[in-house]
């Protein structure tokens, strides 16, 4: 069960809505999102309907404008909510597409894929266990995008307009 509230002024002024399971149109509720409170659980928030477009990972806490989940804008128009996950986590990435190339095995989360790695690019990838959020750039910065457990024989099944990725980490309710 999670529990979110979007509000349409930063430090949570003006109208809001409250919402507790995944909504794929926010637009009747709010015309405008600068600021979120996180009651329970972990939610991915997207700039456009039918979860489309920028993607937010945000967890329970205070967010007071956008800029605090590294939103490009005031626009929020879907959500939904991460499945809790107790188990183990466990994604292969690959250097190549259709899992070819070099593949490691990862459990944890990375601050720097260069660093970790020695390379700053994923093209395909098989996440087996847990959700996942891939960042953009290292230090869970940039654009993010939501793995969930599956097949991703091309960073374009992800969302991704390339394979870049500096970061990347677990979906957990706590850090």
């Amino acid at each position: 069960m999670g529990k979110i509230t979007f509000f349409e002024d930063r430090s949570f002024q003006g109208r809001c809505y409250e919402c507790s399971s995944d909504c794929p149109n926010l637009q009747t509720y709010f015309s405008r999102c600068n600021s979120v409170r996180v009651d329970s659980g972990c939610w991915m928030l997207y700039e456009r309907p039918n979860y489309q477009g920028h993607q937010y990972f945000l967890r329970r806490g205070e967010y007071p404008d956008y800029q605090q989940w590294m939103g490009f804008s005031d626009s929020i128009r879907s959500c939904c909510l991460i499945p809790q996950h107790s188990g183990t986590y466990r994604m292969r990435i690959y250097e190549k597409d259709d899992f070819r190339g070099q593949m490691s095995e990862i459990t944890d989360d990375c601050l720097s894929l260069q660093d970790r790695f020695h390379f700053s690019e994923i093209h395909s990838l098989n996440v087996m266990e847990g959700c996942w959020v891939l960042y953009e750039m290292p230090s869970y910065r940039g654009r993010q995008y939501l793995l969930r457990p599956g097949e991703y024989r091309r960073y374009l099944d992800w969302g991704a307009a390339n394979a870049k990725v500096g970061s990347f980490r677990r979906v957990m309710d706590f850090y």
